[in-house]
């Protein structure tokens, strides 16, 4: 084994991608003091994607004031990366359900505000492309926050300018871009959306996922209304179907806002993350990849980051090891392309015990010398 590429996403509540990969790689060259190792951190478009490709690519950070989901000033930051080209923004940061309490949790109140301010911000310095992870949202106001933070308005009847929440989602009447800012023009938008959910019914974004961010039965039914009638207003506004886009109900609506209104491409988050990090150039010459995450089952097969690790190094004929602080097995892990699938605990510790960062790396090194045998 000449050259290897660790590709890890983090041990939720553990340890960071990159703390991983520091001990699996101490554990390789236990044992292959002269192997060549590749890092990078990855993610899956939620929260941590920012962290992930500011850390791989030697990015940076920048922190504004904006609004939460609330409506309350925060701090938030956003990451840079090609020379400040392009910004890497989770939306989580600023419109995440994290920020709130459990009382606080209200859909019909809540607004992606605070995340079109980090765009918007982005772009005043000048960024022409941005990444965003909508994962992790506090929010079912379908993007119309976020949008008023970008200059759209949101109008009723009468002419009055509407608030970007939930709530206002079935009395908007009309939409009014003229105040719409410029520069969203010539930038390209790429958005990591994991989910398949329409805009709205009965698999929709309120009836789905409101209820995880607070919404009661009624709340449920006046927001699946709401998103039903913004969708015949975005219709007549520019004949986009906003109900035929897969993925649109991702973030209460916000993957739909985000592609019937500013055009952005809605990709797996794996794919967003790869692309940017330019994978295919990391994995020339490699010998082995070895990716991982906290916990490997079925789930890891529909489009997680070591699925998506797999797929782009298979197509190179590079075989691919995947690590897991846990492994269930399941019939689909079996039938897999990976090499091998290895848990680093040992049958009985504890849960508590093995999520311990000392623990963990521990068992990250002695996995590293395991494999580092494995495959000379």
């Amino acid at each position: 084994m000449n050259t290897v590429l660790l590709a890890f996403d983090s041990f939720k509540g553990s340890l960071t991608s990159r703390e991983v990969a520091d001990a699996f790689e101490e554990g390789v060259r236990s044992v292959e003091p002269d192997c060549q190792v590749r890092k990078v951190c990855l993610a899956d478009g939620g929260e941590g994607t920012a962290a992930a490709l500011v850390d791989s690519l030697h990015g940076e950070w920048v922190e504004v004031e904006v609004l939460d989901p609330l409506m309350r000033p925060i701090r938030a930051r956003y990451g840079l990366i090609d020379k400040g080209q392009t910004a890497i923004i989770d939306m989580a940061s600023a419109s995440g359900l994290t920020l709130l309490t459990e009382d606080e949790r209200n859909p019909l109140k809540t607004s992606t505000y605070g995340t079109g301010q980090l765009m918007a911000d982005a772009l005043a310095r000048g960024c022409r492309k941005l990444l965003v992870g909508i994962g992790g949202s506090a929010t079912n106001d379908a993007g119309t926050g976020m949008l008023s933070a970008l200059g759209f308005r949101f109008l009723d009847t009468e002419g009055d300018i509407l608030e970007g929440c939930g709530a206002s989602l079935e009395r908007i009447a009309s939409i009014d871009a003229s105040y719409a800012l410029p520069s969203l023009e010539a930038c390209e938008i790429r958005v990591a959306c994991d989910v398949t959910n329409p805009f709205c019914g009965p698999m929709g974004a309120a009836r789905v996922f409101a209820p995880q961010k607070g919404a009661d039965e009624a709340m449920v039914e006046r927001l699946d209304r709401g998103m039903a009638h913004f969708a015949k207003v975005l219709l007549l506004y520019n004949k986009v179907d906003v109900t035929n886009i897969p993925g649109a109900g991702a973030a209460g609506g916000l993957g739909g806002a985000f592609s019937a209104l500013l055009g952005a491409r809605l990709c797996r988050g794996v794919e967003m993350v790869l692309d940017a990090l330019r994978f295919d150039e990391l994995l020339k010459g490699c010998d082995l990849v070895v990716t991982g995450e906290g916990r490997i089952d079925r789930q890891t097969l529909m489009g997680k980051a070591p699925m998506g690790v797999l797929e782009a190094a298979s197509h190179r004929g590079i075989p691919v090891v995947a690590i897991g602080g846990s492994v269930e097995w399941c019939k689909e892990l079996e039938d897999s392309a990976f090499a091998s699938i290895l848990s680093i605990n040992e049958a009985g510790l504890p849960l508590h015990l093995a999520m311990r960062p000392d623990v963990a790396r521990e068992n990250l090194r002695r996995m590293g010398r395991k494999v580092g045998e494995r495959f000379p």
